[in-house]
């Protein structure tokens, strides 16, 4: 197992960068002397909202993370400093390509309809000017997020706030209406056998945990598996040789495995031997 080899090569490391005796004798670095980039941390704080924004959006439309989609669209004003961290958002949603625009007008668009019967009690005959302003247009959403109309600002209470979608898709806005993100939802047949590959790899890792294999161990494995998953296992056994250390791949009954689930529930029972190879 490599946990005992860290601290020594962590070690190594630190002299080889700073020519020191030992990161062990090194005092912890004062905050004053840590470099600040506030444009880099407030990049990197977009990219979050956008990542979680689109696993919600997955979450919601039961489509499970290591099944990738074809396209993520990212609707921001501010598109152009997301373009850096394109791969990191495309790897942390597992999409396979991702769309930047700074057009977010021509992708959606906010609608709010005012609850008269909540507002009025607060309100009184302003509740009409709100409405009006609503109907017309005359409405806007702060930074804090609160929604002013005609000049009033509405507690939460008072409305109900929708995003309405111009693409194909799920959508869903990011915080503070500044954004929206528009994930493709199609699964193709094509997507969904890459999907059930990458479901095999992550049973097949666990299964290699439960026998007592090391990490480094190379195994010969056999899939037990309907043809669908045994289809997918064929189309991408490159990927599930090199991400399990198998050496050796076969298909067909498995007499005493360990048995698993993937994709939406399928079963799968998988013989593992370590390998002499």
């Amino acid at each position: 197992m490599l946990a005992p080899l860290l601290p020594m090569l962590s070690e190594t490391i630190w002299r080889g960068l700073t020519g020191e005796r030992s990161v062990h004798l090194t005092n912890w670095p004062l905050v004053d002397t840590l470099p600040n980039d506030s444009a880099l941390v407030s990049a990197i704080d977009r990219v979050r909202e956008v990542c979680s924004s689109t696993l919600a959006l997955r979450m919601a439309n039961k489509l499970r993370v290591r099944l990738p989609l074809a396209k993520l669209r990212v609707a921001v004003a501010d598109a152009d400093r997301l373009a850096e961290f394109a791969d990191l958002i495309r790897d942390e949603v597992n999409v396979k390509e991702v769309e930047l625009t700074p057009d977010v007008a021509a992708h959606g668009r906010f609608e709010i309809t005012v609850n008269a019967r909540a507002a009025g009690p607060r309100l009184g005959k302003d509740v009409q000017t709100v409405i009006r302003s609503v109907k017309a247009g005359d409405w806007k959403l702060t930074p804090t997020g609160t929604v002013v109309a005609g000049g009033i600002e509405l507690l939460e209470s008072e409305y109900e706030r929708k995003l309405v979608s111009r693409d194909a898709g799920a959508a869903a806005e990011l915080p503070g209406g500044s954004g929206i993100v528009v994930l493709d939802t199609v699964v193709t047949p094509e997507l969904a056998a890459e999907g059930l590959a990458r479901d095999l790899v992550r049973a097949i890792q666990q299964a290699r945990r439960e026998i007592g294999l090391s990490v480094s161990d190379r195994i010969a494995l056999t899939i037990d598996g309907s043809d669908q998953v045994v289809a997918a296992a064929r189309t991408h056994e490159r990927l599930i040789r090199s991400e399990t250390l198998a050496t050796d791949v076969e298909y067909g009954r498995v007499a005493s495995g360990v048995a698993s689930k993937v994709g939406d529930g399928v079963d799968v029972t998988l013989g593992i031997l370590k390998s002499l190879r």
